[in-house]
């Protein structure tokens, strides 16, 4: 990483360059975008007073061909840490201890219907397998389950898998990552033992969506609803599957860049771009009430029971 201490477009456009070449997912269009910003560096495009106004421009400027929402010049107010990645799991750390491990809500409401709310992240499972695990214990025994993903920007695929391990039966394929290193595969499946009772695959599951539902949030949303696990409930989600990873190529300044694409099994693609489509659509903000109000209906009358008891 160039050594800056002040804003220096040139060298930070040059790693920036060298960068997506060498990882972006999709090659020849990695090498397209490092002539973009060579020449727009050349252009004075990117001749600016601030490294958060170099991260805004240059973030346009990657994202004109494909919209990728992963792929940025991303902008850190707080100095970046050298390592690779490591921005991201500063964060990360700091919300998971403030989330209570990513599960800050658990209700039961009116019928036997539990309310689990995920957010922000579906933390490294490392991390969230304790908490997330306990929580998913506890909604076993409910009668309907609904997972309020709104809010949630994403985070690990393993957890994806894990929570999905509790809402299915069987040892499941959920998703296969291509990667561009090495042009390798990796299945991801669930897990056929979860510690503690499981939720299974029979009761009614809902899943609420927004627009700040993303990444890693959208693959759980996505897989459960292919595999016909789940209904989706609220507004379309934002649209990005492809896994990044994060280089510091300035004191404030990290490049995000995707190096793979998920391929679900049912449908033969993901939801790069075009965001997870709800099967119930309406606003975010009245998803919670519609899915539990799908929920009783679904339930036998003489099964469901009031809150609290």
């Amino acid at each position: 990483m160039p050594t800056l201490t002040s804003l220096q477009p040139a060298p930070v456009i040059d790693e920036l360059a060298r960068l997506l070449a060498a990882h972006y997912v999709f090659p020849e269009l990695g090498q397209e975008l490092a002539d973009l910003v060579r020449d727009r560096l050349a252009d004075g495009a990117y001749d600016v007073a601030t490294a958060e106004e170099l991260g805004r421009v240059v973030t346009a400027d990657l994202q004109s061909r494909n919209g990728d929402p992963h792929l940025r010049l991303k902008y850190h107010a707080d100095p970046v840490p050298e390592e690779q990645g490591s921005a991201v799991l500063a964060a990360m750390r700091r919300d998971f201890a403030a989330s209570l491990g990513g599960v800050p809500r658990l209700e039961l409401l009116d019928g036997g219907v539990a309310v689990l709310e995920l957010t922000p992240n579906l933390f490294p499972l490392e991390w969230a397998a304790e908490p997330l695990g306990a929580a998913l214990a506890v909604v076993s025994r409910a009668r309907a389950l609904i997972l309020d993903l709104r809010r949630n920007r994403g985070g690990s695929p393993d957890t994806v898998a894990f929570v999905c391990g509790h809402l299915l039966d069987e040892r499941t394929l959920l998703n296969t990552m291509h990667w561009r290193e090495g042009d390798r595969r990796e299945q991801s499946w669930s897990p056929a033992y979860v510690p503690g009772p499981r939720f299974g695959g029979e009761k009614p599951v809902y899943v609420l969506t927004g627009p700040r539902t993303f990444s890693a949030a959208e693959e759980l949303a996505y897989d459960l609803q292919q595999l016909g696990r789940a209904v989706v409930v609220g507004e379309t989600t934002g649209g990005g599957a492809h896994p990044r990873e994060g280089w510091t190529l300035h004191p404030h300044l990290e490049a995000t860049i995707p190096v793979g694409r998920s391929v679900n099994p049912v449908s033969g693609t993901n939801w790069e771009g075009t965001g997870v489509v709800p099967d119930l659509p309406c606003a975010a903000d009245d998803a919670l009430a519609l899915a539990h109000e799908r929920a009783l209906a679904s339930l036998e009358p003489s099964a469901q029971v009031p809150a609290g008891t």
